[in-house]
């Protein structure tokens, strides 16, 4: 009696590039943001009907968009670069991102293996430590066969929080080569709190006599402002923002909003000194940006802390911190609260209106936009020498209503709000942003009009770097070369690239203005020339 053996399964040919698309098709991912070049051709062609290919005219802008439609959508961003050349281009915004917390997958092309030991022209040397230590993961892989399953791990580890950006190097010639499937596999991404942690964070709130919480941007990324007010009322604390805080995460009208904390480890520690407890949840301890002595850490204050990021907690200098993510650490920490009878805190007070003048005061601007923008509208900003005017007169509405970039680098803000219009076109996205900030990515305007997104930018136009005048005054420096930026003319630029556009010169002119921008089907420019007064940042109170 012979033998036989059983048939070999009939071997179904896959490529790289047909497991790849699988793979987003799986993870959710609808959109590809892009700006081409020859080593990203063959993953290009043949592009699916499926998947939105949306084209940024310079790498930058590519990422920022990226970073703004993931964090509206929360899900992974995918990017696709060009090799070396557009890593460096995108290095700015791929900090941004890391800085962010957004979670990416980069791509970038490589050249071909037989001739990468020739440094041939579009060679990357050592592509996957270009981006390094700015994404949690970069790789490229050793074998064509391998990338679908690099890609896979980016996605899962961009996604895990803290979550932020990855890379993946491609051959050129790797997406045409064949491959076996990789199936999308679930990972859990809630980390849960140590409950005896838990207990003593609630028994200190318990016995606090003035307890603050400091809230940060993990908690509306994480969709938990709600029951972030929730726990809030329960422990009738005082809410503060933490410095720089790139998110909106407690509704800055409630009675319990006491104001923004300084990055100031001087004027910190002022706004904190009457309270025994501060609890950050969300957010470092703390982040700040210029020299002092922060007596918060003196050891009168007794300090606790809520972080999804590990890292977070070990930089703390002072106190216990919880490493957990935000849904599950609030949720418990809602039960364990007792019912307490202390007395509600007071929270800030608005100050009244500013009145019209000219020329135009940058304080009315603000006031007026928050006025005439709709109730759901979206903010996306980068105008940082009037953000302390904008966080008096344009208070936000808590979850998923505000946006900037953590990081400090210019050139995120208005290819996010494009991203975030297409993340969330039933919105109206309004980017608020300044004259020096919106050179830096200009270019993402051309994405925004040939989209026709609902999208209004109001640039802000003092006709300088507004903050940098600012420290030049508040470090006692003269004669700074650089600051003034004369000569820009923002209706014509975004009239070159497709939008509609005005210039506000008189206060008498800017609520028609603003409610024309603001209505109008597709995307919209309004400069608004602004008094060149400067604000000034991190000044004492008297």
């Amino acid at each position: 009696m012979s033998s036989r053996r059983p048939a070999k399964p009939a071997t179904v040919s896959l490529t790289v590039k047909d497991a790849t698309f699988s793979l987003l098709r799986a993870f959710g991912i609808k959109r590809v943001f892009g700006n081409p070049g020859s080593t990203e051709l063959p993953f290009l062609s043949d592009w699916p009907d499926d998947i939105d290919y949306v084209l940024g005219l310079q790498e930058a802008s590519v990422v920022g968009m990226a970073d703004g439609y993931a964090q509206a959508t929360r899900n992974a961003g995918f990017v696709n670069l060009h090799s070396g050349a557009g890593v460096g281009n995108a290095l700015g915004n791929i900090y941004t991102a890391h800085r962010n917390q957004t979670p990416l997958v980069i791509t970038a092309g490589q050249q071909a293996r037989s001739i990468l030991p020739l440094q041939a022209f579009l060679y990357a040397e050592r592509a996957s430590e270009f981006p390094r230590p700015y994404v949690k993961y970069s790789v490229e892989p050793a074998r064509p066969e391998d990338v679908p399953a690099a890609i896979a791990r980016a996605y899962y580890v961009a996604m895990q929080p803290p979550c932020g950006p990855t890379f993946v190097s491609i051959p050129i010639d790797d997406w045409t080569r064949p491959t076996q499937p990789v199936e999308a596999r679930q990972v859990s991404r809630e980390l849960g709190p140590d409950p005896t942690a838990m207990n003593a964070l609630a028994a200190a709130l318990a016995a606090s006599k003035r307890p603050a919480f400091v809230v940060g941007p993990a908690v509306d990324r994480a969709e938990a402002v709600e029951l972030m007010v929730k726990v809030a009322e329960k422990a009738k604390a005082a809410v503060w923002v933490s410095p720089f805080s790139a998110r909106c995460s407690f509704p800055e009208r409630h009675p319990q909003f006491a104001g923004f904390l300084h990055a100031s480890p001087g004027q910190l520690s002022d706004a904190l000194r009457d309270h025994d407890l501060v609890v950050v949840i969300g957010a470092p301890v703390f982040t700040f940006h210029v020299e002092g002595h922060a007596s918060i850490f003196d050891g009168t204050t007794t300090i606790f802390q809520i972080t999804d990021d590990a890292d977070a907690a070990a930089v703390t200098p002072s106190g216990a911190s919880i490493v957990a993510t935000m849904k599950p650490a609030l949720s418990m920490l809602l039960e364990l609260l007792p019912e307490t009878s202390r007395a509600m805190p007071a929270g800030r007070v608005l100050p009244p209106a500013p009145a019209a003048a000219d020329p135009l005061p940058v304080e009315f601007l603000l006031h007026q936009l928050s006025q005439a923008m709709p109730d759901d509208a979206v903010l996306v900003e980068e105008a940082p020498s009037h953000r302390p005017a904008m966080q008096k007169f344009m208070p936000m509405r808590g979850q998923d209503s505000f946006y900037t970039m953590a990081s400090g680098g210019l050139g995120y803000s208005l290819p996010a709000a494009v991203g975030m219009a297409l993340g969330r076109p039933a919105r109206r996205i309004v980017c608020l942003i300044g004259d020096g900030s919106a050179m830096y990515s200009i270019q993402a305007l051309w994405t925004a009009a040939q989209r026709r997104l609902p999208l209004t930018v109001v640039v802000i136009n003092n006709s300088g770097y507004g903050a940098m005048r600012s420290f030049s005054q508040v470090m006692q420096v003269r004669n700074v070369p650089g600051l003034e930026l004369p000569g820009i003319d923002f209706v014509k630029l975004a009239e070159g690239m497709g939008c509609h556009a005005v210039r506000v010169t008189k206060s008498s002119e800017l609520a028609g203005a603003l409610s024309r921008g603001l209505s109008h089907d597709g995307t919209s420019l309004i400069e608004v020339m602004v008094d060149s007064a400067v604000p000034l940042l991190y000044a004492q109170k008297g």
